[in-house]
């Protein structure tokens, strides 16, 4: 049965509205919304009346969850963290992989293209590939020994065994063949930077080759010097590029932030957590990929002697209030960051990211301080916080 959501405030795509009502169709989508100066449509009426009403969020950056790894390459461990990610008031996602062998990815790509829409919960909308093509001085949590040059071909058999779902990939823009990789592949597939010492030439070479963001800006990536802009400069002067953005308060100062909100817009900022396997989890001993990690303090680290941040533990529905906590966007501009930027930038946003007429009616329920009262995924509540 259709219904009608009474709220303080929507999120609309191209309007935050103050009060109305929101239709949810009989099949699970959004229908017309009623603003305050029309009548109060005939029907069910579900009241939140103290409430935000926002899309779904959308995590086109994520390793794991709920103590699972998507390099678990395991389908039911996959679905646990769909399930799993309804409590951080995500309803879209792209699984994302790290670097590893050519046929450890094969089979990976397998089994999402042929399960993904098996899940349950949070819905996966794509693949996300963070490596294998990158150099080693800014490796992070990446295993080195896997890196290498990138390959159209190699990229191809991935694609295909992804039955096309592969909707974005990360390089480093110094690796031979580069730029011929991203005119080809970026036709397809959203071609990101990262992971990188490049020079601004090399990161720029890129971007006009068709790239059309960076990853995890200001980490893993070459800094910003007033005479080598790096990766970093390139990042917040390329335009019509996307920046991705953790905000857990670990791996990017606040003012840092804001000065790639500020220089970007919210229109050209994703969100993303970059969370491992203890997303969810206590504190204590885990692993990111092949590699050992510690947990504790709300960070994620190797327990090698870098002691580098190893992804994290962050949950985008604390992505969104810590924005806005520190002052360094609206509620608004969050909100926007972490659903229709994020779907745009990974060119998912055909299926997700807005309210809007005939898409699934993924929300969420905000209080009034931004934290998540509830998620509901196709019209039906799934989670109460």
């Amino acid at each position: 049965m259709s219904y009608f959501i009474h709220a303080k405030k929507f999120f609309l795509k191209n309007a935050t509205e103050n009060g109305g009502y929101l239709e949810v169709t009989d099949d699970g989508k959004f229908g017309r919304f009623f603003s305050v100066d029309e009548a109060k449509p005939e029907g069910k009426i579900v009241d939140y009346a103290d409430s935000f009403i926002a899309p779904g969020l959308v995590d086109t950056h994520i390793h794991g969850l709920c103590g699972h790894d998507v390099m678990d390459n395991d389908f039911d461990k996959l679905n646990e963290m769909s399930e799993g990610l309804l409590k951080a008031g995500v309803t879209s996602w792209l699984p994302t992989t790290l670097t590893a062998s050519h046929d450890q990815l094969l089979s990976i790509c397998q089994t999402i293209g042929d399960n993904y829409q098996k899940v349950t919960g949070s819905k996966i909308r794509g693949i996300h590939f963070e490596g294998p093509f990158y150099t080693e001085k800014h490796k992070g949590a990446q295993n080195p020994k896997y890196f290498r040059d990138p390959d159209v071909s190699e990229f191809k058999d991935w694609q295909n065994a992804a039955h096309g779902m592969i909707k974005k990939i990360s390089i480093a823009p110094e690796r031979k063949g580069s730029v011929e990789f991203t005119k080809e592949v970026s036709r397809e597939t959203a071609v990101y930077l990262g992971h990188s010492d490049a020079t601004f030439e090399q990161a720029k070479a890129c971007v006009e080759a068709g790239a059309s963001g960076f990853t995890h800006t200001y980490n893993g990536m070459s800094g910003l010097n007033h005479r080598l802009p790096g990766m970093v400069g390139a990042a917040l002067s390329m335009k019509l590029v996307d920046d991705e953005l953790i905000c857990d308060g670990h791996h990017v100062n606040p003012y840092a932030a804001r000065t790639v909100i500020e220089k970007k817009t919210p229109e050209h900022v994703a969100l993303i957590t970059d969370c491992m396997q203890a997303g969810l989890m206590p504190d204590g001993d885990y692993i990111l990929g092949e590699l050992p990690v510690i947990v504790e303090n709300g960070t994620a680290r190797l327990t090698d002697a870098s002691h580098s941040l190893a992804g994290s533990v962050l949950l985008l529905k604390d992505a969104i209030k810590n924005v806005v906590d520190w002052n360094i966007a609206t509620p608004e501009q969050a909100i926007e960051m972490a659903t229709h930027t994020a779907a745009r930038c990974s060119r998912i946003a055909d299926q997700c990211g807005v309210i809007a007429d005939g898409y699934d009616a993924d929300f969420i329920v905000l209080n009034g301080d931004m934290s998540l009262s509830e998620t509901y995924l196709d019209g039906i509540s799934r989670y109460k916080a």
